[in-house]
């Protein structure tokens, strides 16, 4: 299993954990369980879409339903054999948010620093 770690900022905020916990028990289990799918997929190769999508240079994003017709975006790269959450965020417009992206663009850029 691929170990999964939260990025952290310079100010050593989590910033996919602090949004996590404003999500209700269920939502998050269903999270969960979608992490857990990846993990365990990973280093096989058998994770594709619709479950994760690849937006190139090594960020990927996770595709999570939950109920009342929500949808949760976790971006993450792989970085030193674990995978890292790098932004999270409920999805509402039909393209995934410019800003969002470019988040996660940075933040994985800060890794490598």
């Amino acid at each position: 299993m691929t170990p999964i770690y939260f990025y952290r900022t310079e100010a050593e905020n989590e910033p996919v954990r602090e949004w996590l916990k404003v999500l209700d028990r269920k939502e998050r289990k269903i999270i969960g369980d979608d992490l857990q799918t990846v993990q365990l997929g990973w280093k096989r190769g058998v994770i594709a879409e619709p479950l994760v999508k690849s937006f190139g240079a090594g960020l990927f994003e996770v595709r999570i339903s939950l109920p009342s017709r929500r949808i949760a975006r976790i971006f993450f790269c792989e970085y030193e054999s674990k995978l890292v959450l790098l932004h999270a965020f409920i999805k509402k417009t039909k393209q995934t948010p410019d800003s969002d992206r470019d988040l996660a663009i940075k933040r994985q850029k800060s890794l490598r620093k």
